[in-house]
């Protein structure tokens, strides 16, 4: 009798499929390399009422990306998004408009961005896709002119807080029950407008639309 259990166990462990997905309950923290790529469109600079017929370009930064993921069903989770923060260089879109320089200054910004993600995938598969869509609220601060623009009389640069939608694509590869690697692409909405001081005379930018590519690849632990 022994060893007909014995046999039985080994044929269970052997033959059943192991289940690899999340399931409800699993709460999951993930780490990596998260690139912040904006597709910007801005309008142009105004300066004392005067159009100068230049606008703005954004450079993408690379930071330390952090999430954690509660699931609420064995297909549906809610994520957030964090990071530490983001700083990207902003330059004129026509070279040096005024002689300082291309670069007009620098600011840093954090998008904490909270999801809800559908899994589509039989939880016996290694590979688990997912789409997933929320809201994203980016803070925007130590906004900057480079010295050569303070010395030509730009100070006081502002840019708004922004709250916009967001859509995501992912995947989790599942090592084990417990570890998996992560990748993800997302599109976030963040529009925001600019003030600054010139000379004595307000300056503005009316209409900055960043709406950034969000590109993720990390490792994930299950608890």
């Amino acid at each position: 009798m022994k060893k007909q259990l014995l046999a039985l166990a080994i044929s269970a462990a052997v033959f059943s499929p192991f289940t690899f997905s999340h399931q409800a309950g699993d709460i999951l923290v993930r780490a990596g390399a998260t690139t912040v790529a904006p597709d910007e469109s801005t309008s142009n600079i105004f300066a004392g009422g005067a159009d100068l017929g230049v606008a703005l370009t954004i450079d993408k930064n690379t930071q330390l990306g952090l999430n954690i993921a509660y699931f609420l069903t064995d297909n549906i989770n809610v994520e957030l998004l964090a990071a530490t923060p983001f700083t990207h260089d902003v330059n004129f879109s026509v070279n040096d408009p005024l002689g300082t320089g291309n670069k007009v200054g620098e600011v840093t910004h954090l998008p904490p961005t909270l999801s809800v993600n559908y899994y589509f995938n039989d939880p016996s598969s290694a590979f688990q896709p997912y789409v997933g869509a929320g809201l994203n609220y980016t803070f925007i601060y130590d906004e900057e002119f480079t010295g050569a623009n303070r010395d030509a009389g730009l100070s006081d640069l502002s840019l708004d807080n922004s709250a916009g939608l967001s859509a995501q694509v992912g995947m989790d590869y599942m090592v084990n029950k417990t570890w998996h690697v992560n990748a993800s692409v997302r599109w976030i909405d963040i529009d925001t407008e600019a003030s600054f001081d010139v000379g004595g005379a307000d300056g503005r930018i009316a209409d900055i639309e960043i709406d950034p590519w969000v590109y993720t690849i990390s490792v994930g632990y299950t608890f």
